[in-house]
């Protein structure tokens, strides 16, 4: 009598749930990507387009401002004027449904944008966007227009609000 050995299925099946569950929980249980960590400064908040972000400033290196990934920057070379940047791909994803008098909240001061315009990169000058004005004023800006690769576009998008 010649004997066949026979795999049960109940056994194949209960041998890949096993299999599966250890890839799993070893999948899972990997340290997740480094968050980059921002001192948070200020709160900004545009209720009309659903936008709430922490504020970080922003230091000046090698003549440019670093983009932070996630939430909104800050930089101010005048007391009552500050530049906000952020990408358009997150925190600035609707910046572009935001309308002449909707209402910005910055650090608990209520501003009324005025203006919203896009520009293209080449035009953009700093120092107009950031000397003084005459009265407390936020201009944000993030990327428009084609996507250049590396987080770079050919346009800016630039909403000025007033205190």
């Amino acid at each position: 009598m010649e004997l066949k050995k026979q795999l049960n299925p109940k056994y194949i099946f209960v041998g890949l749930y096993i299999l599966f569950f250890a890839v799993y929980i070893i999948m899972g249980l990997q340290p997740a990507e480094a968050v980059e960590s921002y001192n948070v400064s200020a709160h900004l908040d545009i209720p009309s387009i659903g936008l709430s972000s922490a504020v970080t400033k922003l230091k000046l290196e090698n003549h440019q401002l670093k983009t932070p990934e996630t939430i909104v920057g800050s930089f101010s070379r005048a007391e009552n004027k500050t530049l906000l940047i952020g990408h358009s791909s997150t925190v600035f994803q609707n910046l572009n449904q935001a309308h002449t008098g909707d209402e910005i909240v910055y650090n608990d001061a209520i501003y009324k944008i005025y203006s919203t315009k896009i520009v293209e990169k080449s035009e953009v000058n700093m120092n107009e966007l950031l000397k003084a004005a005459q009265e407390d004023t936020l201009v944000i800006m993030t990327c428009a227009g084609t996507e250049l690769g590396d987080g770079d576009a050919t346009h800016r998008l630039i909403v000025t609000a007033i205190r």
